[in-house]
């Protein structure tokens, strides 16, 4: 008897959460301001990180930005400072780096204050096959791209629960929803983000710090330097995205508390059909929509 009330327990919130996602589509939540919040962007020294950080500086946000490259982060401070009127804390740090993550933190804690919103930015892609590409660049790229997001969390997220408010917010990629021919080391890299940034959110909400809110970004391809000369077999269903269009959408789905957002659209269809073939059929439609090599190519190493 326990086991038919479960089942229809779980069966009823099925439906209760579907159509409260199907209302939240029809009838999107309302912005929230994020004047005055403190913003800590990493990867802020340029591509999609440093459009970010203009956009919270239009909107009133004061910025804390990363980035190991201290000259783009530096640029980026200057034209906030120049576009918008607001200075920007700089600080340069690598993320992959567990210690300098903390050292960082307590500083920018010291001069700043406590982060109400972060933003796990920065990544690196090496574009290299599994068995050509060198241990220490596959263990840089999961360093950057996942377990810094065990560091940032760790010294910021405290507070924000302390406070019950607060954002977290995880760019990641669709190569964290759907393998990729020739980049095993950075889908592995970014479905790991993507399942800690899941698993942290529903903590979150079994402790009650329902005011801590998540959103996990899976774009496709980015026309910025981390995938320079990358190209797409099907343009109209998934293009090379421009990052003024990421940017609005990140911001849109952050300031209504949106905690997945995938594009371009087409790539909650893909991620649907991989879940609900068999695996022959799936491998077959990934071969089909060049989804394992995600409809694009391109070469070298890149960061962004």
């Amino acid at each position: 008897m326990k086991f038919l009330l479960d089942t229809l327990k779980v069966l009823l919130l099925s439906l209760w959460f579907s159509l409260e996602a199907l209302w939240r589509a029809l009838v999107p939540a309302r912005r929230k301001s994020v004047a005055g919040e403190t913003v800590l962007l990493t990867g802020a020294g340029s591509g999609l990180g440093r459009l970010m950080a203009l956009e919270f500086a239009r909107l009133g946000a004061r910025l804390v930005l990363w980035d190991i490259y201290e000259e783009g982060n530096l640029e980026t401070a200057r034209i906030i400072k120049e576009t918008h009127n607001v200075r920007a804390h700089t600080y340069t740090c690598d993320c992959s780096k567990r210690e300098e993550v903390y050292k960082v933190a307590d500083q920018v804690k010291r001069e700043v204050g406590d982060v109400t919103i972060l933003i796990n930015n920065a990544g690196i892609v090496t574009g290299k096959k599994f068995l050509q590409c060198p241990d220490s660049l596959m263990q840089k790229t999961m360093d950057v791209n996942s377990t810094a997001h065990f560091w940032t969390y760790k010294a910021f997220l405290p507070a924000m629960i302390a406070g019950n408010h607060g954002h977290l917010v995880s760019i990641a990629s669709s190569a964290g929803l759907v393998g990729v021919n020739g980049l095993a080391d950075y889908c592995a890299s970014k479905f790991a983000a993507i399942g800690f940034a899941e698993s942290v959110g529903l903590e979150l909400l079994a402790t009650g710090s329902d005011g801590v809110k998540t959103t996990i970004v899976c774009p496709f391809f980015i026309n910025t330097g981390m995938f320079e000369g990358a190209n797409t077999k099907f343009p109209r269903l998934m293009p090379i995205l421009e990052p003024e269009y990421v940017c609005k959408k990140i911001m849109d789905a952050v300031r209504r508390d949106q905690v997945y957002l995938c594009l371009p659209r087409f790539m909650y269809l893909i991620v649907a059909l991989k879940h609900i073939l068999p695996a022959k059929m799936g491998v077959m439609l990934g071969e089909y929509l060049g989804a394992f090599d995600l409809m694009a190519t391109f070469k070298g190493r890149k960061s962004d």
